[in-house]
């Protein structure tokens, strides 16, 4: 059994070339690879935020990959706060607004 102690939440934000270059659809992809739930959507004109839920080396594991990014994007800078786990989200998804 899962202990919810080891469950968090993060809320991401991430600035650079994070738009027309797939990068919610990457961070969709990587949150199904390591089962986290939560949403991503894009800010402003070079910005992307993000947040997500799951375990927490998943949601390491996760962010690891969300900094790196597709190979077209470029991470300029990155922002992330940890939160407590609280269940809100059943799957990931890309929002429009």
């Amino acid at each position: 059994m899962e202990d919810e102690l080891s469950k968090a939440e993060i809320h991401v934000r991430v600035w650079g070339r994070v738009q027309g270059v797939g990068f919610r659809a990457f961070v969709r992809e990587q949150a199904n690879l390591f089962r986290v739930t939560g949403w991503v959507r894009n800010v402003g004109r070079d910005q992307v935020e993000m947040c997500a839920e799951g375990m927490r080396e998943s949601l390491d594991n996760f962010l690891a990959q969300v900094k790196k990014g597709p190979r077209v994007s470029k991470i300029r800078e990155s922002k992330v706060e940890w939160r407590e786990f609280n269940g809100r989200f059943e799957k990931f998804g890309v929002r429009w607004f």
